[in-house]
């Protein structure tokens, strides 16, 4: 039978399977588990520091022995990885991010605390500059503000070798350079950092969905009114998409991931089922915002949009998902026992 194949009703009643829990469960087309869940989060200078992300409510900035105890309870939950996004103060910040390879940096002493007080938990880095320009963008600018490709990239290759030198599991590139994917893996393997998996953003796009998180890195007023129209992708495009990935891969890319997320889901499904390689999106913290203004509204039912938002991911095709929501979707779960 295909779907072509005519099912009439009486026959055919597809409310059936749906009539009892056992039955749904059965036929259930997709599962969400901690597994699938990744935590971004925003790590601060100091001890005992804790910072409220304003336009994320129920997210913290935090400082790394604080999120040492979060780490804690994310092995204890089953969640598999945690992405860390440093906050870089002023005063560390330059026109070429060179901040972003001091082998003491915040991201470095983070992975090398989190490496040796839980060595399961997967530790993702994220390599891009823009925590660590002056001007806010993720690359190295010319005198005309335009982001230089290759220049970035060799400055990138410095950012992921000291995060593999820390011990990170997985740096992702977020910066959307070209060729800085075979640059990456080129010295990762001459380094003999052979399975320092790569964490492509292939198809990042220039959304407005990105404010909180700028928020939170405090890049959002270096920025100020600048666009990064010229390296991200256009929401237009989808085939692009697909040229992006298969360039990462071909370059040494071992799993990819589309961001936004829930605006597109398509390209999540064409990634997935086209290329059939593994495939992740970040949720992102615009995405999220949402969410908690129209919960904390009285709007919509919070762990019900939570859960739905993430299984429509799900159903996409992603196999991992960045969300902010990992913890709370992960003591959910637990608590009903799945």
């Amino acid at each position: 039978m295909s779907l072509s194949t005519p099912r009439v009703f009486p026959t055919t009643r597809l409310r059936r399977n749906r009539a009892s829990d056992f039955s749904r469960r059965l036929v259930r087309e997709n599962q969400l588990t901690p597994d699938n869940l990744i935590y971004p989060v925003f790590v601060l200078e100091g001890e005992g520091q804790r910072e409220q992300v304003e336009s994320m409510p129920g997210v913290d900035r935090l400082s790394i022995d604080l999120l040492l105890e979060l780490a804690a309870e994310m092995v204890e939950l089953g969640i598999p990885a945690v992405a860390l996004f440093p906050v870089v103060s002023a005063e560390k910040k330059n026109l070429s991010g060179s901040g972003a390879w001091d082998s003491d940096g915040l991201a470095q002493r983070a992975v090398r605390a989190l490496k040796k007080a839980f060595p399961e938990l997967g530790v993702i880095t994220d390599a891009a500059l823009d925590p660590f320009t002056t001007h806010g963008q993720d690359g190295i600018i010319d005198g005309n503000g335009y982001v230089l490709n290759d220049i970035t990239v060799e400055a990138l290759v410095n950012q992921a070798l000291s995060h593999a030198d820390a011990g990170a599991d997985v740096v992702a590139p977020s910066d959307m350079m070209d060729g800085r994917i075979g640059a990456i893996r080129e010295a990762l393997e001459a380094a003999g950092h052979i399975n320092t998996r790569i964490m492509a953003y292939s198809a990042k796009y220039a959304s407005g969905y990105y404010g909180p998180f700028r928020d939170a890195v405090g890049s959002a007023g270096n920025l100020g009114k600048g666009s990064k129209e010229t390296y991200q992708m256009d929401p237009a495009n989808s085939n692009e998409a697909l040229h992006e990935t298969m360039m990462d891969l071909s370059e040494g890319a071992d799993m990819v991931m589309v961001k936004p997320g829930m605006p597109y889901l398509d390209v999540v499904h064409r990634v997935k089922t086209e290329l059939q390689v593994p495939t992740f999106v970040y949720q992102v913290s615009g995405e999220y915002a949402m969410h908690m203004a129209a919960e904390q509204n009285g709007w919509l039912d919070g762990n019900t949009v939570m859960m739905e938002s993430l299984m429509s991911m799900r159903r996409a095709g992603a196999d991992g998902i960045l969300t902010y929501y990992a913890v709370r979707a992960a003591r959910l779960m637990r608590d009903q026992g799945r």
